[in-house]
């Protein structure tokens, strides 16, 4: 009963198959895993007998052509790999019992893994005693002191220990927002250099010294033709002179400034500077593009259109600038850098109703995207086409995705405040999550993982919320309670299949480890002394202590 209602949660809400529209992705899960109750009852029909005595069967050919006429959606492709996993023993026809044997397991399997799969346990949720007065913009966590820094929209900084006690706040204002009532729309930390960035709607990024007590201002840049709302910052830890701060604007532009000597200047400084060691340098933008200061340069594109920029970064791995809008065209752009380095050659994602945030995980080489229209998707950055997944279940717009990189997993979260947690090689919800935040129809979320200590922030609005993973809570899975006797590897399932003295038979995915099924007192309580797989790797062969041999089709 648990697979059951674990499956038909993924499903809820997605009907694939009559809703289906040209360009969607519902395929990019298995097709089993798509079909709704309705689909298996047209599926029974089709091999219901006219005769209670019979039994109808089908052949490969016979199963594609009939199914995609009942069902009504989906490929004969997809419809035959179905056939060919149903057909383990290779007969060349399958009926009714074989079809709803294999979803049975199916659901099972799928139960199973995401039993066996390690999910973090939180502490209950926690409002810290925050002194912000307005929207939250940013939290951050500084490696290099162990602080962490929060600002919101009043220009407000909160200076916070690593055991979440807070220091002191500071004022973190320009002059013009002082004069003109502005406010702040991001904050990023520049670690190679103990700095800070902070963007004003004054259309200015001011760079602020973290080794002093009171962070004076060192430069203000000046002359942005729009207002910057987010920024991003990265910079190379074989060379720290490597550095890049990206950011996008209200009117729809991407920018970067590339440093070359970082560690020496971010900017050139003009012979007044050094006068006052403590004064402030002022840049302005249009000196920057003309290429006036030697120790930078820029970049920029205008992909967007006009649409507000809500997010930006630089990534490394892919040499390239991501950014994303709220618009269905041009959602996602990647900005890759050429050869040269100066130049941008950009590709990008069409989504739907558009997203409100992304992210990117290198070594699964995946952009996760926030869908507005309730939808995580997945994507390989080289194949903009269409997502290599989709993740079923929150029943609202997305508002922040962020991978939990060591684990293969994902975090979600959506405007009905509901958190969730995605094993990405299955394409599983594994964890839900309902946060108790004050009710509101208009509010402002920031989502933030800081997956070294295992906390996670959630602000709504004004207010900081914490959820702390408990320590130790990942218990190490045992392949077997008794000693070991053989190991098997499957490549047809790639799976690893081992015994042991005590006539247990496990299953496990090669590619991460999880046990997904396991058979006990497969020779009573005899010791498994072998085994081995036919050609096929359809059958398993055993043979134990007692002198049996036993065959089990997989």
């Amino acid at each position: 009963m648990s697979s059951l209602s674990h499956s038909l949660e993924l499903n809820k809400g997605s009907q694939p198959g009559p809703d289906r529209t040209e360009g969607e992705d519902h395929c990019s899960a298995l097709l089993e895993n798509q079909l709704s109750v309705g689909d298996f009852v047209k599926i029974q029909r089709a091999f219901k007998p006219l005769e209670p005595s019979q039994t109808i069967c089908m052949s490969r050919e016979e199963f594609m052509q009939r199914m995609t006429e009942i069902v009504g959606w989906g490929t004969k492709e997809e419809y035959g790999k179905l056939f060919d996993k149903v057909d383990v023993v290779q007969d060349g026809f399958i009926n009714w019992d074989k079809l709803t044997s294999f979803m049975l397991l199916a659901l099972y399997e799928n139960d199973e893994r995401a039993k066996a799969t390690v999910v973090p346990q939180w502490e209950e949720l926690e409002f810290l005693p925050v002194k912000h007065k307005d929207t939250i913009q940013k939290v951050i966590f500084l490696k290099s002191s162990s602080r962490y820094l929060t600002i919101s929209k009043e220009g407000l900084l909160g200076i916070w220990g690593e055991n979440l006690k807070l220091q002191e706040t500071l004022p973190i204002t320009s002059d013009a927002t002082k004069l003109k009532h502005l406010w702040v729309t991001s904050l990023v930390s520049l670690e190679n250099v103990n700095k800070i960035a902070v963007a004003f709607t004054s259309k200015e990024i001011c760079f602020y010294d973290l080794l002093s007590k009171e962070f004076p201002c060192q430069y203000k840049l000046q002359g942005l033709k729009g207002t910057p709302i987010c920024l991003d910052y990265w910079y190379d830890p074989l060379d720290a002179n490597e550095s890049i701060l990206s950011f996008g604007d209200i009117t729809g532009k991407v920018q970067a400034i590339a440093f070359t000597t970082a560690l020496i200047s971010l900017f050139e400084h003009p012979a007044s500077a050094y006068e006052d060691e403590e004064a402030t340098v002022t840049i302005n933008w249009a000196e920057l593009l003309s290429g006036h200061h030697k120790c930078c340069y820029t970049l920029e594109h205008k992909l967007h259109h006009g649409d507000w920029v809500r997010q930006v970064t630089y990534n490394a791995s892919l040499d390239a600038i991501i950014s994303s809008t709220t618009n269905n065209t041009n959602t996602v752009v990647l900005a890759w850098r050429e050869k040269s380095k100066k130049h941008l050659k950009m590709t990008s994602l069409n989504i739907a109703q558009g997203i409100h945030a992304f992210d990117y995980h290198s070594r699964l080489n995946l952009i996760a995207t926030a869908g507005i229209n309730n939808k995580v998707c997945l994507w390989n950055p080289y194949v903009v086409s269409k997502p290599v997944g989709v993740l079923w279940g929150h029943s609202a717009s997305v508002l922040a995705v962020q991978f939990f990189a060591t684990k293969k997993q994902l975090f979600s979260f959506s405007k009905d405040k509901i958190l969730r947690l995605w094993d990405i090689q299955h394409q599983l919800s594994i964890q839900r999550i309902a946060c108790s935040f004050p009710k509101s129809q208009d509010f402002r979320c920031l989502f933030h993982f800081d997956e070294a200590h295992g906390r996670l922030f959630i602000s709504f609005n004004h207010q900081l919320a914490l959820l702390a993973m408990k320590r130790n809570t990942g218990k190490r899975l045992r392949s077997h309670e008794n000693a070991v006797t053989c190991v098997l590897y499957s490549s047809a399932l790639k799976q690893v299949i081992s015994s042991d003295v005590g006539s247990t038979v496990s299953f496990w995915t090669i590619d991460t480890g999880q046990k997904i099924k396991q058979f006990t007192g497969c020779h009573g309580s005899a010791e498994i002394s072998t085994m081995a797989l036919d050609a096929n790797e359809t059958r398993l062969l055993t043979g134990s202590t007692d002198g049996t041999v036993k065959v089990r089709t997989q």
